[in-house]
């Protein structure tokens, strides 16, 4: 072994073991050193397996514990209990539509040419029920989801009435049977009802059935906190003008929106420079359980992350058989994930779709699938890849068929915006041919306004 560094210098002390170059990190006083490898200026002896990487990841997560959400955040968060109604919806009989209310067997043979009269002795609204009771001969003007007055039993619709309101009477001109268009106690929900399970996401009805059951507040899991460590001394702040050799951040913009479509909480962040002991301390954030680093985690002189990451934690894997984003770094720091994503931004945003988006997703309570919604589309030319590495190709969508893109820089962000998806080649394949069915990640939400579900899923019109 060769060492380098002298025992009053801040720098940890380098060794050679073969050719291979390592560090042992001062760990503080009283507490061994730690030997990190070290791949500044070296490259990576050896890439791992997108699928081996995957795994680990899947092995390691689960979701957060729960919390009380109340019911107007909920939409959206991740049930972590089973919810049963403890009351009937409606709790009482209700009328199905405008009309009147009375006892239906009366109206048996009631028709256009020799309609039924009854007394009309009164009027029940929405929260304000008729006081009395209806008894034979008699009938009481009622609302759609009023209540059914005491007495009658069924509610024969406006349109087949006639009503004088100065005699008080109404006539019908149509029968209708007990219980006909009346709302039964219970006729929605009853009591007793298991009506959301444990490990749904909410949607907006889902959070309006809560509320007809009198639920204030839900447990759910709670959603992941994120740290993002976003470095680079030639970083500008997101908003400011390119000057010189300075570039603005455009990674902390992209990987604020996919951590809040994830589900996550992004706490406060701020760039930093390339200086160790900032970055170091942004990493080692307890309240974080995901560190998001942004840049510094190649091979780089000024890559500083990786060794942080063996200094604090664990570096469980560092360099993907993958392209872009083949300097992407996964590890631990106590409980925490740390992900080191490229300062490229199409390798951050591959990284990030691969790895840690699932694992938020994951830790979040929610499915770790790709989010996108997904078209199977013929290529317009063929992809070549190479066996053993998987690669995430932008496409955009002409004619019905996936169009890769010629550039393959992986700091070419503005080839995402004119993409209109992806496709992942997987690492069995060397290649994909031109024709050959693929199925497209699609980047937006929503399918576009010519878009047919014809074209979606890849058969002609």
């Amino acid at each position: 072994m060769s060492g380098g560094g002298q025992g009053g210098d801040s720098l940890p002390a380098l060794f050679l073991v073969g050719s291979v170059q390592f560090e042992v990190a001062d760990r503080g006083p009283g507490k061994p050193g730690k030997m990190v490898r070290d791949v500044r200026m070296r490259g990576f002896a050896e890439r791992t397996d997108v699928e081996v990487v995957d795994a680990y990841l899947v092995a390691e997560s689960a979701p957060r514990s729960a919390e009380e959400v109340a019911l107007l955040e909920c939409v959206g968060r991740v049930l972590a209990e089973d919810i049963e109604a403890a009351v009937d919806v409606p709790g009482f009989p209700r009328s199905a539509m405008d009309g009147y209310a009375l006892r239906g067997e009366e109206t048996f043979g009631a028709s256009d040419y020799d309609p039924i009269a009854f007394e009309l002795i009164g009027t029940t609204l929405p929260g304000t029920p008729f006081p009395g009771c209806v008894a034979a001969g008699q009938a009481v003007r009622i609302m759609t989801g009023a209540p059914l007055p005491d007495g009658a039993d069924a509610v024969v619709m406006a349109e087949v009435c006639r009503e004088d309101a100065a005699a008080m009477k109404v006539e019908i001109s149509e029968a209708v049977a007990p219980h006909k268009n009346v709302g039964a106690v219970g006729e929605d929900i009853r009591r007793g009802d298991g009506v959301l399970r444990k490990g749904r996401r909410l949607r907006a009805q889902d959070a309006g059935l809560l509320s007809s059951i009198g639920i204030a507040h839900v447990r759910c899991v709670r959603r992941p906190r994120v740290r993002l460590v976003v470095t680079g001394d030639e970083l500008l702040p997101a908003g400011s003008r390119p000057t010189g050799a300075r570039i603005v951040d455009s990674n902390s913009v992209v990987l604020r929106a996919l951590v809040a479509r994830d589900g996550a909480q992004l706490l406060p962040f701020e760039i930093l420079p390339d200086d160790p002991a900032r970055i170091r301390e942004a990493m080692a954030d307890p309240d974080a359980d995901v560190v998001l680093v942004s840049g510094g985690s190649s091979v780089g002189q000024e890559d500083h992350a990786p060794r942080l990451l063996a200094e604090l934690g664990q570096v469980v894997f560092h360099g993907i058989s993958m392209r872009p984003s083949s300097p992407t770094g996964v590890g631990r720091i106590d409980e925490r994930f740390v992900f080191l994503l490229p300062g490229n931004p199409v390798s951050c945003l591959a990284a990030y779709e691969f790895f840690a988006g699932p694992t938020l997703r994951r830790l979040g309570g929610r499915s770790r699938a790709w989010p996108h919604r997904q078209a199977r589309l013929p290529l317009a030319r063929k992809i070549a890849s190479a066996i053993g590495r998987t690669d995430y190709v932008r496409v955009a969508i002409e004619d019905g068929r996936a169009v890769p893109l010629a550039t393959s820089g992986a700091s070419i962000l503005s080839s995402t915006v004119r993409a209109g998806g992806a496709v992942i080649v997987p690492r069995e394949q060397e290649g994909m041919a031109e024709g050959a069915l693929v199925d497209v990640l699609l980047y937006d939400e929503e399918a576009a306004p010519e878009e047919t579900p014809a074209r979606a899923d890849g058969e002609s019109s």
